[in-house]
């Protein structure tokens, strides 16, 4: 089919493959994280996922994540997304910084 036909009125659409996703064992857990930082440039932005522990000055990037400015704001959509179901089932998320405990 050249760009210039279209597809007869009430034919079906074509169909994105299905994309099969594999996660390797050393990833199935995950990487716990506390602390994210976002940087981009004109072509990418970066995510630096930081586990910093307790009363500890230093934290340690557990992953780093480089993606596109359009995965990016796809990830934003995402986000935004099950954030609003989730607060819709569970309450709404604070998002103040926790008060430390004096001891």
């Amino acid at each position: 089919m050249t760009s210039s036909q279209k597809p007869p009125e009430g034919a079906p659409k074509p169909q994105q493959p299905q994309i099969q996703i594999q996660i390797p064992p050393e990833v199935q857990n995950g990487a716990y994280a506390n602390l994210t930082f976002v940087s981009h440039t004109e072509t990418e932005f970066v995510f630096d996922f930081v586990y910093v522990l307790p009363h500890e000055p230093r934290g340690v990037v557990r992953s780093r994540v480089i993606a596109s400015p359009k995965q990016a704001k796809r990830l934003l959509g995402a986000l935004q997304d099950n954030i609003s179901r989730y607060e819709e089932r569970y309450g709404a998320v604070d998002t103040l910084p926790e008060k430390t405990p004096v001891h």
